[in-house]
């Protein structure tokens, strides 16, 4: 009788340890998985198409040459864009049909001298060319006085080549009659100054900007690109006194001033 109580003691000890480590075992939540990051990689393609467009914008900044392209402007007709990048790394871009409702010829120019906008002879300017000095040569063009086609040839060149500019670029079909690779390229920032105008750019191997489609329409490379001389000139002399043409239609009661002597 002894014997079995003993039995029976012993039993419920054993029961009573091990009943806690069951209980235990049943509640305590499985191992949580290991985390896993949630950002998607960068498609490969991707991420080689910055690395050549940044490569074809470095070498455009280095190409020197003088060159035409058809603008369409998207709210008016076709006209003729010259670019010209001297060897000194000066430059210039004539805009047909720009200033005054598009009556009048302008041009912008960047020198040792500074940053200038000239107007030459055109409908609207009956008078030989002059220009007016609207800064230093790397100064920002006012936002009045802006065509916005020189950009792909100047400081746009520098977003292009830097990789930490808030840019998502990817490959694109060529636009029509172009040649060269083209590609597209968006802004990655909110900010509304974006560091330049989201669309399509296109280069060739060398270089040469071939066309770009943005905000203020369409440039495509008219023909073959000539040599680039030693300086770029100024279309005319530079006024002290004069102020620059603006792109809104003269009233009746202006009279052209830019570039008067």
């Amino acid at each position: 009788m002894h014997a079995h109580r003993r039995a029976a003691r012993r039993l419920t000890g054993v029961l009573a340890l091990a009943l806690p480590a069951l209980l235990a075992a049943c509640t305590t939540d499985p191992p949580s998985p290991a985390p896993t990051s949630t950002a998607d990689p960068v498609p490969a393609e991707v991420d080689a198409a910055r690395d050549e467009l940044a490569a074809l914008a470095a070498a455009a900044q280095d190409r020197h040459l003088t060159a035409t392209y058809a603008y369409e402007p998207g709210d008016g007709a076709t006209r003729t864009v010259t670019v010209t990048s001297a060897n000194d790394g000066t430059w210039r871009v004539d805009v047909p049909g720009w200033g005054q409702g598009g009556t009048v010829d302008v041009s912008l120019a960047a020198t040792g001298d500074g940053l200038f906008q000239c107007a030459l002879p055109s409908a609207g300017w009956a008078q030989p060319a002059g220009c007016v000095r609207l800064g230093d040569a790397d100064d920002a063009v006012p936002r009045r006085l802006d065509p916005r086609v020189q950009h792909p040839f100047t400081d746009w060149l520098e977003v292009l080549t830097d990789r930490r500019a808030p840019l998502a670029v990817s490959p694109a079909a060529p636009l029509p009659g172009v040649r060269g690779e083209c590609y597209s390229v968006e802004s990655t920032s909110a900010s509304l100054n974006a560091p330049l105008d989201v669309g399509i750019y296109c280069y060739l191997p060398d270089g040469t900007p071939a066309a770009v489609r943005a905000a203020f329409g369409t440039l495509k490379l008219a023909g073959e690109p000539g040599a680039a001389p030693a300086t770029v000139p100024l279309a005319g002399p530079v006024s002290e006194g004069g102020e620059p043409v603006s792109r809104d239609a003269a009233s009746p009661t202006d009279s052209p001033t830019a570039g008067t002597p």
